[in-house]
């Protein structure tokens, strides 16, 4: 069965402890939804599949998996360098290394490789939420 942050999650942590929930949900829109829709040198871009693509797989590495979403998407959208990176990230924080952040999308400006950093702590956080709750 799916439990899922918005179905489960969300309601559960509010009845624990009142407005935290809202607190949590509010804060991963935010993130989630964080973008200048530019990609590298493209402006104008809907960022919105990369995202999700990122946010699922940080879920996925963690055990959690969705049956409405196409897993396709994340190695169509990831590259490898960036699935190490991301992995590196959200299991093994203490292993990153500037090396690793300077292998994936070597061209793209700081401030999007900032995104993805909060997108993936974000998505793990929530990850960790779930098996907790």
């Amino acid at each position: 069965q799916d439990y899922t942050w918005e179905d489960h999650g969300y309601s559960l942590i509010n009845r624990l402890y009142p407005d935290v929930g809202q607190l949590l949900d509010e804060k991963f829109q935010v993130v989630y939804n964080l973008t200048y829709n530019t990609i590298a040198m493209h402006c104008g871009v809907d960022t919105s599949v990369l995202r999700r693509a990122i946010w699922n797989y940080v879920h996925c590495v963690f055990g959690i998996r969705y049956d409405d979403y196409d897993y396709g998407e994340v190695n169509q959208l990831l590259e490898r360098n960036l699935k190490i990176y991301i992995k590196t990230v959200a299991c093994y924080p203490e292993k990153t290394t500037k090396q690793i952040y300077t292998q994936f999308w070597r061209h793209f400006k700081h401030s999007e490789k900032v995104h993805i950093n909060l997108l993936l702590l974000e998505a793990r956080m929530q990850a960790a939420l779930l098996y907790a709750l």
